[in-house]
């Protein structure tokens, strides 16, 4: 049994959670870099500026979106680690009642007579497993080992840096590249459909519906931006 919920926490929280932070990072930093050169673009200014204003994006944004994603991941433990101690110590305090909630749980997956009463006897004889079976089975929630506050904000900022500075290679000087946008836009939207397709893969979602839903988000968010950078700049002007 013990040996179970690791496998568990180790399997959705260590993978699962990488996956997770990575298509989320991912996603928000190349969406939101393009975004960023569209509206730019849209207003018809420099090339230096799309790079000054998108490096900006990147190392801002990026940044806040990891420390978002540390405090987030850290409330999600505390949370875990608080309904540990009080599923302990119901269990030091009201016993009879948590060994009824274990009989109850088991029932309900198929467990019948002697073999119910095994099962039962076999978790309550260790208070660990116990506790384990009362969190995975009655609450829903993962070992608390599963969350990785600091993890997954680096998994979060290096997978925004990396796919933020794809909209951006297009204007970087050492590349010459005539249509600018054009090129930044052809390497972001493969790298948006990418991402959905990976995310669509990770939820066990057709990859390839996943990939357009992402990318429509993408078309629509780059073209707002780029209308707003063209109306703001014909206001200004």
């Amino acid at each position: 049994m013990d040996k179970m919920f690791q496998k568990t926490a180790e399997g959705h929280g260590r993978w699962g959670g990488i996956v997770g932070d990575a298509v989320l990072g991912a996603n928000d930093g190349i969406i939101t870099t393009f975004a960023v050169v569209a509206g730019v673009t849209g207003a018809n200014l420099s090339p230096a500026v799309v790079l000054i204003i998108g490096f900006a994006n990147i190392i801002a944004d990026g940044i806040s979106m990891a420390f978002g994603n540390y405090l987030g991941t850290k409330s999600e433990k505390d949370f875990v680690i608080s309904e540990r101690k009080r599923e302990e110590w119901e269990i030091d305090n009201k016993p009879e009642e948590e060994i009824a909630e274990i009989r109850e749980i088991y029932s309900n997956k198929g467990f019948e007579g002697e073999d119910l009463e095994r099962a039962v006897h076999v978790i309550t004889s260790d208070k660990k497993r116990w506790v384990d079976a009362m969190m995975y089975d009655e609450l829903g929630l993962s070992s608390e080992e599963s969350f990785k506050p600091l993890r997954s904000a680096l998994v979060t900022l290096i997978a925004f840096a990396i796919f933020g500075i794809l909209p951006l290679l297009a204007y970087i000087p050492v590349f010459s590249v005539e249509n600018k946008f054009l090129t930044a836009s052809a390497l972001t939207g493969m790298a948006i459909f990418v991402v959905g397709a990976l995310s669509g893969l990770a939820i066990k979602k057709n990859p390839v519906i996943s990939g357009i839903e992402m990318l429509a988000v993408g078309i629509i968010s780059a073209s707002a931006a780029y209308m707003a950078g063209s109306f703001i700049s014909g206001l200004v002007k």
